[in-house]
């Protein structure tokens, strides 16, 4: 086939009309953007004239079909290519014979919304009532959990506790047999990785090969819960589903400067194994409950940063917009994250997919409008930070309050000592000059200016009351329905409340005196609230097997996939409740059962039957994230900085970063861990995104894992792998081995967490050799060709698909 005629076909596909709208995929993200931004759009300036009622030009905008079809003037849009898109010149106006709407063009974000709906696809959500199942209030998510008795199983030996049961059962229900137990090596790997996200040390192997007790499985579960990394590990987990960031994103760039102290939060949480309950009271409400020291008081000040944290549009010059913009993000992120409901699509209209209603949104929105997240909408836009001192920064404070009290009295009598001679030197008829340089004699002037400045300095030398993005309680009001989303059309003020799907569990009460925050929060976990807790255990399976047995851990609505296990689901949900939500110990359960520790590979009627692993009969090989490969190349080279906490920030709180690059803000040379790199929502560190980190945003809760040419050039060419690499090959060379075939072992083993086979140590020494023939003869410098082979050789097996994936 000829190139020209490839390209031929290509076009073609792109531009031709669909066979059926309906059937094409549109994911959660771009249903939210059509349903807020695109639908409301078409509905309040297109439909009145190009609708059910009218067709101008005989073109309808009123579904998917009639757009594509267009009019007299041919289709509307041409899906993934505005700049071809008739529709797109004519809300543009840039066209003189087409112009629309013709009296008054859309304002410009309203334009950039279409263009962007148009170069994404224009994705354009079918009808959940065509298919039968248009908000269900039966659906099964919206149910009680169940109190489902442990299954029976023919074999009585492969389980190793409750959890167990369920998953063979219905393996055998399927006449199907799991995957072998896969060996103390890969074990080791695989939940050194899944605790901490880094690799395990040859002697750590090497102790848990040796252990032969019975609970040495235990054993290093718990070594490694009780390692400070499984906070980071994890606490990261959850900054995903947080859209944590150190940059406000969007329209104007902004540090989030204290954002930090919100992350390092989550981190000591989960360290601490802090109840999820208390954890998720302290994110929405930290602010209202009573605190026994100051250290919690801080604690739980700084738990709100998950509302704040959320990106705003700080340069909107609309402030009723901008506030109910900055409630629609709280309410997306408390839906996505602890509910798994895409509650922010009934903003404008009732929920096209799940039973929530418009009004049951404005009753959600009267209790974030009653809190204070900005303490500035206008001019420059600021939002709020809570005051957080340590009681050493209060003590130190009111050690300077109390200096600066003395000063100011030596100041006071030194001013009425020298008003007193300035008085007794004037003659009756003379007024005391109002000036001060007309007052004092020149004598006593330097001498006040010396004891002026010296109090101003000191008073500039207080120490700084710390503080972090938070918010309190502002004004208690109710919201009246925005008429498609436009705070200027008000419609019947709805009282604070509950959506009614998920009300049934004791609603409650919203009292006049308060924003609702803490009613909300002791609503979300109550045992017998059916959605917290299946979310909380979905997301735990999901990060430790790859795939949730609800595989759309954020979308718990009628868009989702059912539960491949729903017993399980809620006997995890409810052991969780009863084991007083500690996520370490469903970490023990998980880690503990035999499904956990199955071998990746399994046989032919397993993979034939279950591609997917669906059934959970093997274990799923997984990536690791952008995070964990990193964090190991660093820590391979035998550098990485294991420093707790802190800012690696460059630039202060609330500064614009003016370089669009966002290079000002750090430089991404340090040391430390991952988590700690400051993430800049508009340019996030290349590292991180070439290896699918996810969009700051919005929650995510299922990172995707893509396999692209510029993820096998960055391990190839980039300085971090080139580094590692050199570093890497000059430990080994250091070491005292007997010889390099044992040096080519202790890289495997650092590396790979195994040793290589006859084959490899044989191949890896040829290599070795050829390269340091080859450096030896082209640079005449043989003091430099043994670094150079050893590092070509830690490149190549740091590029492996062994290093990056856990089987």
């Amino acid at each position: 086939m000829r190139f020209g005629s490839l390209i031929v076909i290509v076009v073609s596909v792109l531009v031709l009309p669909c066979a059926s709208w309906a059937d094409v995929e549109v994911s959660t993200e771009e249903i939210r953007f059509f349903e807020t931004s695109i639908r409301p759009l078409l509905v309040d300036k297109c439909h009145k004239c190009h609708g059910a009622d009218k067709q101008w030009g005989s073109l309808r905008l009123d579904s998917r079909e009639t757009i594509l079809t267009g009019g007299d003037s041919g289709p509307a849009i041409a899906p993934g290519a505005p700049g071809e898109s008739l529709l797109i010149r004519a809300v543009s106006h840039t066209d003189d014979n087409v112009k629309m709407p013709p009296k008054e063009k859309l304002t410009d974000q309203q334009i950039a919304d279409l263009t962007r709906w148009v170069s994404m696809g224009a994705p354009y959500p079918a009808s959940a009532a065509a298919k039968g199942k248009y908000r269900d209030p039966n659906h099964w998510s919206f149910q009680p959990l169940q109190r489902p008795a442990v299954p029976l199983t023919q074999n009585s030996t492969w389980g190793r506790g409750s959890l167990d049961q369920f998953i063979l059962n219905r393996l055998e229900r399927e006449n199907l047999v799991p995957a072998e137990r896969a060996d103390k090596r890969t074990l080791i790997r695989r939940a050194t990785f899944d605790l901490t996200g880094l690799p395990p040390t040859p002697d750590e192997v090497e102790a848990f090969l040796q252990d032969d007790r019975p609970d040495a499985d235990e054993r290093l579960f718990d070594r490694l819960l009780a390692a400070p990394a499984y906070g980071e590990r994890w606490g990261r987990h959850w900054l995903d589903v947080a859209r944590y960031a150190d940059s406000n994103g969007l329209d104007e760039n902004i540090a989030h400067g204290n954002a930090w102290r919100y992350r390092d939060y989550v981190i000591s949480s989960f360290n601490e194994d802090r109840s999820f309950d208390q954890f998720l009271l302290e994110q929405l409400s930290g602010d209202l409950l009573t605190a026994t020291t100051d250290a919690d008081r801080h604690r739980m000040l700084v738990a709100t940063g998950f509302l704040a944290i959320g990106p705003k549009v700080l340069a909107e010059v609309d402030e009723s917009k901008m506030r109910m913009d900055i409630i629609d993000e709280q309410i997306d992120a408390v839906g996505r994250a602890f509910l798994g409901l895409t509650l922010g699509c009934a903003r404008c209209h009732d929920h096209k997919f799940d039973p929530i209603l418009t009004a049951d949104y404005y009753g959600l929105a009267g209790i974030f409008k009653s809190t204070r997240t900005m303490d500035q909408y206008t001019k420059i836009a600021q939002w709020h930070e809570n005051p957080t001192p340590t009681p050493e920064i209060l003590a130190q404070k009111a050690v300077h309050d109390a200096d600066v009290a003395k000063k100011k009295e030596t100041l006071q009598s030194f001013t009425e000592k020298a008003d007193g001679l300035v008085k007794a030197s004037l003659t009756p008829e003379q007024a005391v000059p109002e000036k001060l340089e007309d007052r004092y004699p020149d004598a006593t002037k330097s001498e006040l200016k010396l004891l002026r400045d010296e109090l101003a300095a000191f008073e500039k030398l207080a120490p700084v009351i710390p503080s972090a993005m938070g918010v309190t309680e502002d004004a208690i009001v109710d919201v009246a329905i925005h008429i498609r989303g436009n705070p200027q059309k008000l419609g019947d003020v709805v009282s604070r409340r509950v959506p009614d799907v998920v009300a049934g569990v004791t609603p409650p009460q919203f009292a006049a005196t308060s924003s609702g925050r803490l009613e909300l929060a002791r609503w979300l976990v109550n045992p017998e609230h059916p959605l917290t807790s299946r979310v909380l255990v979905n997301r735990l399976w999901r990060w430790h097997f790859g795939k949730g047995l609800v595989r759309t851990p954020d979308n718990f609505g009628m868009l989702g996939e059912q539960a491949s296990h729903p017993d399980l689901l809620d006997w995890l949900a409810r052991e969780t409740m009863r084991q007083g939500w500690s996520l370490k110990a469903l970490h023990r359960q998980i880690l503990g059962s035999s499904v956990y520790q199955l071998d990746s590979r399994a046989n032919h009627d397993l993979i034939e039957h279950d591609p997917e692993n669906r059934l959970f009969g093997r274990a799923n090989i997984k990536r690791l994230e952008a995070e964990a490969i990193r964090d190991s190349l660093i820590a391979i080279g035998g550098g990485l900085d294991r420093t707790l906490g802190g800012s690696l920030l460059k630039v202060k709180n609330r500064e614009f970063f003016f370089d669009h690059t966002s290079k000002d803000l750090t430089d991404y040379h340090s040391r430390r861990r991952s988590v700690y790199q400051p993430i800049v929502r508009n340019n996030v560190y290349d590292v991180l995104l070439l290896l699918d980190y996810p969009d700051a945003a919005v929650p995510s809760g299922d990172r995707v894992t893509t396999t692209i040419a510029p993820q096998a050039l960055l391990m190839m060419n980039s300085d971090l792998v080139a580094s590692s690499s050199t570093e890497f090959a000059r430990d080994l060379l250091a070491e005292p081995a007997s010889d390099d075939s044992a040096r080519v072992i202790r890289a495997y083993e650092i590396a790979l967490g195994r040793v290589p086979s006859r084959d490899e140590i044989t191949e890896s020494l040829q290599f070795v050799g050829r390269i340091s023939d080859a450096v030896r003869q082209a640079a005449g410098a043989p003091e430099q060709h043994r670094q150079v082979a050893w590092e070509s050789l830690c490149h190549v097996i740091l590029n492996s698909n062994e290093f990056v994936y856990i089987k």
